[in-house]
């Protein structure tokens, strides 16, 4: 979870981000002070099986120290690098702003993918992240990629959602992959955070449920056509 505001945290059953003893904030410190850490610290463990590193709002104020760090885009970096192995993949959650945390969550990416809300002002925000990852990009990770844009919390009952989505895949849909898939707006995804449940735990056979297993066989596919790819430049 790379957003201060623990919203991950919270959606996976930890309602008082705050009181948590290690957060990534914990282990970003060490990692810039060069302190020995162990690869299973502070990572939390969830029941449908997947692994957790939690924040809080410390996190804000260790972005504010990371100004003055050497090679401050790269933490994040650093320390994942000394605890991938155990991992199959690794998602990282970001805020919405296009700060250090933001960057440093980047730089450690091999791949991107933006979830936009079928909203004017969300849809404007994009062109502002595409130039961030792109500078990212030449300066700091050649190697990131952009899987594509998910059109999120769509509402198709409204014209100005149904005009936003079309807007985006017009503009867009020629440079970058539009998933096929998009997020329907729900009350029953809504309500996951509270119970600390994915929504495959808590409506599985919901509209919101079929349409992330709907994308994630579109991300799957992606990935194996990038497997493919190298395989045939190794060659």
């Amino acid at each position: 979870d790379c957003d201060p505001q623990g919203s991950l945290t919270i959606s996976l059953g930890h309602s008082q981000p705050d009181q948590l003893p290690v957060t990534l904030s914990s282990v970003l410190g060490k990692t810039m002070n060069d302190t020995a850490l162990s690869t299973q610290e502070g990572i939390l463990h969830h029941s449908e099986g997947v692994d957790l590193m939690p924040a809080n709002i410390e996190l804000s104020g260790l972005e504010v120290s990371l100004v003055n760090v050497m090679s401050r885009e790269k933490i994040l970096k650093q320390y994942l690098d000394g605890i991938k192995s155990g991992y199959d993949y690794i998602l990282m959650d970001c805020m919405p702003s296009l700060g250090m945390l933001t960057v440093n969550t980047l730089a450690a990416a091999d791949s991107v993918l933006i979830p936009v809300q079928a909203q004017y002002l969300s849809a404007k925000g994009l062109e502002q992240l595409l130039q961030t990852i792109n500078k990212v990009r030449k300066q700091i990770n050649p190697k990131l990629k952009i899987d594509g844009i998910l059109l999120t919390m769509v509402d198709n009952r409204t014209n100005d959602a149904r005009e936003i989505s079309t807007l985006l895949r017009e503009t867009y849909g020629t440079k970058l992959k539009v998933f096929d898939s998009s997020i329907p707006h729900s009350v029953r995804a809504a309500e996951t955070a509270s119970y600390g449940k994915s929504i495959f735990a808590h409506d599985p056979k919901g509209k919101v449920a079929e349409a992330y297993r709907n994308l994630t066989k579109e991300v799957m596919k992606l990935e194996t056509q990038r497997q493919k790819s190298k395989s045939d430049l190794l060659r």
